[in-house]
């Protein structure tokens, strides 16, 4: 059990049978009285945010929270595949679950599900990926007039800004979190 002094950024809670992470907090003492403790609470199931002040003398119970490793596999129009590589038990995982984690998924790829009560709910990617390049435009060397970058196409889809030199069937490292060029990859 976790009390109102425990709460902070990040930390993940059950409330009426939901998993919820605090997404913003604030602390005040006013002069007299307890303590309130200002949330930003976000259901890790729905995606729905809400503000909730609690008081010092609360309680929650720790969401039941599990972290496993699992292989992406495949999609299937919006669902997409996992397989647990440790009991082979195949899951299914939206795309509205996974959010933005599509654009640098690619078949076999190791990844982190998040489950809920032995349910998938969403995905923790490695923090760097190699995709190839599969579109872009042709670089003419001594083209100084546009920027210092160009848009290109990886192989999940994903469109993102790099270096002019970066030509299309190259290797580059994308940060997942950011979704940002990194570096090219060597072979």
């Amino acid at each position: 059990m976790y009390t109102s002094s425990d709460l902070r950024k990040g930390l993940k809670i059950e409330i009426d049978g939901e998993p919820y992470i605090i997404t913003n907090f604030e602390f005040s003492k006013p002069g007299k009285g307890q303590s309130l403790y200002r949330c930003r609470l976000k259901n890790m199931v729905t995606g729905n945010a809400f503000d909730k002040t609690y008081r010092s003398n609360d309680k929650f119970k720790k969401a039941p929270l599990e972290e496993r490793k699992m292989q992406y596999l495949y999609n299937q129009g919006d669902e997409y595949h996992f397989m647990d590589t440790k009991s082979f038990e195949q899951y299914i995982i939206t795309r509205e679950q996974l959010d933005d984690a599509t654009s640098f998924m690619v078949d076999n790829m190791e990844v982190d599900v998040l489950l809920f009560n032995n349910n998938p709910i969403g995905v923790t990617l490695p923090m760097f990926v190699d995709l190839t390049v599969t579109q872009s435009d042709p670089w003419v060397k001594g083209d100084t007039s546009g920027s210092d970058t160009k848009p290109v196409t990886v192989e999940t889809g994903y469109v993102l800004q790099v270096p002019p030199f970066i030509e299309e069937g190259e290797k580059i490292q994308i940060d997942t979190r950011t979704g940002a060029y990194i570096t090219r990859v060597k072979e």
